[in-house]
């Protein structure tokens, strides 16, 4: 009979010498342009929450027009973010009907705004640095 510990620990075994790992190309700009991106999408969803509330859909359009394409946050990237930040206090949720369709329609908290104003200071303060080395 087989242990079932040791088939488990086989597996993990043979699991994780197949990992490989992978090397990051800092001279690609993709890879620059993800993370940019990534970073900014919480900066950019709060900054069109500031406008006025939004379901999740019209958040995301909001933002591509806003930053005309720079940066486009997909469901996977915008509705945990939107969970994050309703846990957090930073907006509020509320479910409405339109044309017999429910969606949940968020709303900057004053917390948000806060955080949203504390955020500009913040990328000010790095943006100023940035255009200093150029």
């Amino acid at each position: 009979m087989i242990n079932v510990y040791d088939a488990v620990m086989n597996k993990s075994k043979k699991t994780l010498s197949t990992v490989k790992r992978t090397t990051v190309d800092y001279t690609d700009r993709t890879y620059w342009n993800g993370i940019i991106k990534m970073s900014l999408s919480k900066f950019f969803i709060f900054s069109v929450l500031q406008q006025r509330p939004m379901h999740g859909y019209e958040i995301a359009r909001e933002v591509e027009c806003s930053t005309q394409g720079c940066c486009s946050p997909t469901e996977g990237t915008i509705y945990p973010v939107l969970r994050e930040f309703e846990q957090g206090g930073y907006v509020t949720v509320h479910n409405e009907t339109v044309a017999g369709r429910g969606r949940k329609v968020y709303t900057l908290t004053d917390k948000g705004r806060e955080a949203f104003a504390v955020a500009v200071e913040a990328w000010m303060e790095v943006a100023t640095h940035i255009n200093r080395q150029q």
